[in-house]
């Protein structure tokens, strides 16, 4: 199941974002500590803006919601030290390479994860400690293979696997542009190197044209005509559609399949182990919590 498991690891990727920025946002904070105090970071006319102010409206709007979030993630780190728990190298890149996958290379997510206000190396870090967790509860959790039949079922249409295409390609605003860059590849220059420097596709261009698979309706009808008539391997001539003129190259493709619940088996188990931990994750973390000294001094601040 492709499909549905890249929506669940898509939905995994932005609260990993949403983790970073929050941790972000408290790395300032000590920084602004840190640092001399009523230094200007802006002004407006020559009226200057203060680290003091940024640091008061930030720890207003985010402050105790900030601090609850670091305080479960050293509750995390300390039980999964208490119970030797470790996260391998190994472990954390597989998981990445999910995530490269799905949006069509490592360069590609990490502009992604830049244009979030993200890195890579924050993304690394949360999913550290997400997969800790994941350790924690896993003896508190079980998925029976009735639920996962019943699941199969219901959702049978979600694994279905349409035929599908993975593809680059290079957008130029003319014909005549398109057809200089083609002669450019018939006599052998790089098609992702070409993408970069010529395509006006900004959302594809930096990652050498790379789209990824996908599904016939996930494209203008033109393109996606051009693109699944392709034998793999091979460039197309410029194909034109509302956005300019398309030049194609096919890398791989997939055939239709019905849905298979042997072969899903494992996005279930996993899609259902994940609903699991969310529910079990705040009543564990409220009992471990007993088992800290926890001074929380933003509360006991004026």
């Amino acid at each position: 199941m492709r499909l549905r498991t890249q929506s669940i690891k898509y939905k995994i990727v932005i609260v990993l974002i949403i983790l970073s920025l929050v941790s972000g946002v408290f790395l300032g904070f000590r920084q602004f500590l840190t640092g001399p105090k009523s230094s200007v970071v802006a002004s407006v006319n020559g009226e200057k803006i203060t680290k003091d102010e940024l640091y008061e409206l930030l720890l207003k709007q985010a402050g105790q919601q900030g601090l609850n979030l670091l305080i479960a993630q050293k509750i995390v780190d300390l039980e999964a030290k208490k119970q030797k728990i470790t996260i391998s190298e190994a472990e954390i890149e597989k998981a990445l390479e999910e995530y490269y996958d799905y949006y069509g290379g490592k360069e590609q997510f990490t502009q992604i994860m830049a244009m979030s206000g993200s890195s890579l190396a924050e993304v690394k870090k949360n999913l550290i400690s997400t997969m800790k967790i994941k350790k924690l509860l896993e003896p508190k959790i079980t998925v029976t293979e009735d639920e996962m039949k019943a699941f199969f079922e219901k959702n049978k249409e979600d694994f279905a696997q349409e035929e599908q295409v993975k593809a680059r390609h290079i957008l130029v605003a003319t014909e005549k542009e398109a057809q200089e860059i083609k002669d450019k590849l018939d006599k052998g220059e790089d098609f992702a190197a070409l993408a970069k420097e010529y395509s006006i596709d900004d959302s594809t261009k930096n990652n050498g044209g790379q789209l990824g698979f996908f599904s016939r309706g996930d494209m203008t009808s033109e393109f996606a005509t051009a693109a699944f008539a392709l034998p793999v391997g091979k460039i197309s001539a410029p194909v034109k559609t509302e956005y300019g003129y398309h030049l194609i190259k096919v890398e791989d493709k997939k055939e239709a399949a019905t849905a298979d619940y042997e072969k899903s088996k494992a996005d279930i188990e996993e899609y259902l182990f994940n609903q699991k931990l969310q529910q079990e994750y705040n009543p564990w973390l409220q009992e471990v919590s007993a088992d800290y000294e926890i001074e929380n001094f933003l509360t006991a601040a004026p």
